[in-house]
């Protein structure tokens, strides 16, 4: 994993992806374990793949934050003050320091971006995919391939001491040439498609309802021809 690059996590409807994934627990406190497969795993502490699970969980102190968009099954998670019922294409974080109920049916599968953290920030986030959104930065004018696009945004999650940022973005169409991509990035799509496109000529072309995860540094450009909304998990 020396050289960054765009990894596709998960298509909407469960085709292969040719992204090779280890078998390997986050740590030694991780409740998934062999149930979690790694995609990418960083010196910063970010990890992201898939978990593949229908089993039950009781975990006292959840060890690290983490980012889940379900593609197959159910996920139910429990505390004491929340329950979030978590179908195909929803999404949420897990805080660490969490004490929770994890229950997963029907050959549950779910992409993930995970950091790595000693500071506890328990508790449950949903996701909403309609949520109001506010103004955003546009990318820079150098890069951009034709008009300056509409781009909106809001952090449904914020954790200060990792600068972990989770939400909901949108964007009119664009393109811009290809750059280091400058954070780590998990990408769920909701609505639209956009390709993007490394140096050497080849692409991953994102539809509605694929993840894919982007690690930081790695060159890709953006291509989209009509409206883009996603939900982001960005580090």
């Amino acid at each position: 994993m020396s050289q960054p690059t765009v990894l596709l996590l998960a298509r909407a409807d469960g085709s292969r992806v040719v992204t090779p994934f280890k078998t390997l627990p986050l740590s030694a406190a991780d409740p998934f374990m062999d149930q979690r497969r790694v995609a990418w795993t960083g010196i910063d502490g970010v990890s992201a793949g898939i978990v593949e699970t229908d089993e039950v969980f009781a975990i006292e102190d959840f060890p690290h934050t983490e980012v889940l968009v379900v593609h197959t099954g159910q996920v139910v998670l429990k505390t004491l003050d929340q329950t979030l019922e978590l179908g195909v294409g929803s999404s949420a974080v897990i805080g660490r320091g969490t004490t929770l109920r994890i229950e997963a049916h029907g050959g549950t599968q779910w992409a993930f971006c995970a950091m790595t953290t000693a500071v506890p920030t328990p508790g449950l986030t949903l996701l909403d995919p309609l949520a109001m959104l506010s103004p955003s930065a546009a990318p820079e004018p150098q890069i951009l391939i034709g008009p300056t696009p509409q781009c909106r945004s809001r952090n449904a999650f914020e954790d200060e001491a990792t600068d972990l940022r989770v939400g909901v973005w949108d964007s009119t169409p664009y393109e811009r040439h290809g750059r280091a991509h400058k954070l780590n990035e998990l990408m769920h799509l909701l609505e639209g498609s956009v390709t993007l496109l490394a140096p050497d000529g080849s692409s991953v072309t994102v539809n509605p309802g694929d993840s894919v995860f982007v690690p930081q540094g790695a060159p890709c450009a953006w291509k989209s021809t009509r409206y883009v909304r996603k939900v982001y998990a960005v580090k």
